[in-house]
């Protein structure tokens, strides 16, 4: 079975989210007076560390096939 097309949608689908939460973090701090709470702050790191490993993943995969073949 082949990794790559479900790896690759998550990869779109984690990005979204990623970029979702990146707006939510500036919404919060431009409307929030103060410093918002940490987990504001935090929230789009999970997705972002997702998108580090699929988008290395996917980076590595036309260099591994070459030297398959």
């Amino acid at each position: 079975m082949s990794w790559n097309g479900p790896i690759r949608q998550s990869h779109r689908w984690i990005s979204m989210l990623f970029t979702v939460t990146v707006a939510l973090n500036f919404i919060v701090r431009a409307l929030v007076p103060g410093e918002p709470s940490p987990w504001v702050t935090y929230l789009p790191l999970p997705p972002l560390f997702l998108l580090l490993f699929s988008g290395l993943y996917l980076f590595a995969l036309p260099y591994i096939a070459r030297a398959r073949s």
